[in-house]
């Protein structure tokens, strides 16, 4: 799930209201909560994102209810985009809703993964993407403040009294910000909104059931939707499984462990390879080197922009999965080698852009308001230093880009107790050793639907790798989207099929493509997610 605090995050102009709000004279009466509503049919006509006109996509808004318990009151819009089934309508297999993560992502590009499903199984759909509501395209769009992040932030670790205080008003400032910007749409970016407008999508599509694909965040949304409408699960795809009974505090520090032993096997690779980048022949001594060079930032920041933070978060996706290694690396190198903060600069991105934090502030905004978050700072304290103290890479990084939760302006709910006993059979995927989603998560929602089956990317490190180019995971994905097949389920607590992960790439070989169409276009559209 979505964890970059540097470039992803950055400047806002507030809540993008305005056109897209379709208010409706309130009634004398307060309304009572109804099971349903129906949404108007989605007017379609054409998108504009390159990658959707060049496939003849079909873009338009799906109108709902701000408040499901209000259905006649205030509305918003919803973007969303279609790519229809490109197999004969005998051969046509409904449609197949994606998301990919966050929260906070936006999904409108996402239809493309369509084609990368192998032997032309992704044919058989119309393959429909969606901003969420409050992101991207949808209107309005949740962004709260401007100037949030930047260039050269106070430390991340609160080695003194200063740096604590600092990050805690700061943190504060951004909720608060938020509140002001939001207005009412914060006290609708729960989950089960955005499940909520899955249902009507589906309604709205004229579906009697749903295909999903889902990243990330989005197999929570997919457990949510799956729990609550059984009956209307067709084929549902999970990558990168979030543990449900982890929501979200709990969540976040389990992921601070992991990423800290995926930078380690990142320093290792970086060791193997001494003769490109000349770190370190040691997965210490490149570690080392990485730790030697962030304290040295506090006092000379790269460029003058580039300090301990902004080094931090450009390290960060190494974590996540293998792809750009090398850029890194090449970054990581250039720096320490030559004083070249070029590299570093790229990869951080630049600051400041109107609505840059939209990503960020949805992520907030659904996260602090699933569940309520501890609000005493002793507990944040007493977790977040115990885990620093073996595993520093992201510990303090995370703690600070969740704090705004503490003050949060909505008021926060229950999660949904996830159950799957009543969902037809439905695939999991992850690697073992994932990140931003734990394996241990996987196992957990394998428990939860008792007709799922699990593959697993032996000790990978790549979080949502699913359809780069790994026939044993790709096949077994375009098998089950085809016919429905699925491996057996074995017995025990464990994966039902073992596959290779996706490879650690080889600088030495000049260009390394996944032997899948779109699968560069594929990372792009699904990008870095916490």
């Amino acid at each position: 799930m979505r964890r970059i605090l540097a470039a992803t995050i950055a400047a806002s102009v507030g809540l993008l209201v305005g056109a897209g709000v379709i208010p409706v004279t309130a009634s004398a009466k307060p309304a009572k909560p109804v099971a349903g509503y129906t949404p108007p049919p989605i007017d379609w006509g054409a998108c504009t994102r390159p990658s959707l006109v060049s496939r003849g996509a079909q873009c338009g808004f799906l109108v709902v209810p701000l408040d499901y318990a209000k259905p006649g009151g205030t509305k918003i819009k919803i973007a969303v985009s279609r790519i229809n089934h490109k197999s004969t309508d005998a051969e046509y297999q409904g449609v197949m809703l994606t998301n990919p993560g966050g929260p906070g992502g936006s999904g409108l590009g996402l239809p493309v993964i369509g084609e990368s499903v192998p032997g032309g199984a992704g044919d058989y759909y119309d393959w429909i993407g969606f901003d969420p509501r409050g992101v991207g395209s949808s209107v309005p769009a949740l962004t709260c403040d401007p100037n949030y992040t930047g260039y050269n932030r106070p430390f991340y670790v609160p080695v003194t009294k200063k740096l604590e205080k600092t990050w805690l008003a700061k943190a504060k400032g951004y909720a608060q910000a938020c509140d002001r910007a939001g207005g009412a749409l914060l006290d609708h970016l729960k989950t089960t909104d955005t499940v909520a407008d899955m249902e009507s999508l589906r309604k709205a599509l004229g579906a009697h059931k749903i295909n999903y694909y889902g990243f990330s965040y989005g197999t929570y949304l997919g457990q949510v939707y799956a729990t609550k409408y059984p009956d209307r699960v067709r084929r549902f795809v999970f990558d990168g499984v979030v543990n449900p009974e982890r929501v979200w505090y709990d969540a976040n520090l389990d992921q601070d462990i992991q990423f800290d032993k995926n930078m380690d096997v990142y320093f290792a690779w970086i060791a193997k390879y001494d003769a490109v980048y000349h770190l370190g022949t040691t997965a210490k001594s490149v570690k080392q080197k990485y730790y030697k060079t962030l304290y040295e930032l506090i006092k000379a920041p790269a460029a003058g922009k580039i300090g301990p933070d902004e080094w931090n978060d450009v390290f960060v996706s190494a974590g996540y999965y293998v792809y750009g290694w090398e850029d890194v690396a090449s970054a990581f190198a250039a720096w320490v080698n030559d004083r070249d903060a070029a590299p570093l600069l790229d990869l951080y991105g630049v600051p400041g852009a109107p609505g840059s934090d939209n990503g960020y502030a949805v992520y907030l905004g659904v996260q602090c308001t699933d569940v309520q978050w501890p609000t005493k700072w002793s507990k944040w304290q007493r977790d977040n230093w115990k885990i620093h103290a073996k595993y520093p890479f992201i510990t303090w990084n995370n703690a600070w880009y969740n704090a705004p939760c503490r003050n949060w302006g909505a008021k926060a709910g229950k999660p949904v107790d996830v159950n799957g006993a009543k969902t037809p059979p439905i695939l999991l995927i992850s690697e073992t050793l994932d990140a931003a989603t734990p394996y241990a998560g996987a196992l957990a929602v394998r428990k939860e639907f008792p007709r799922s089956v699990l593959i697993e990317g032996v000790g990978g490190t790549t979080h949502s790798g699913s359809l780069s180019g790994i026939a044993c995971t790709d096949d077994t994905i375009a098998a089950y989207l085809a016919t429905g097949a699925l491996p057996d389920r074995v017995r025990g607590n464990r994966s039902d099929k073992q596959c290779e992960p996706v490879p650690q790439p080889n600088p030495a070989v000049a260009t390394m493509k996944a032997n899948t169409t779109g699968a560069d276009e594929l990372r792009a559209e699904i990008g870095p997610r916490r």
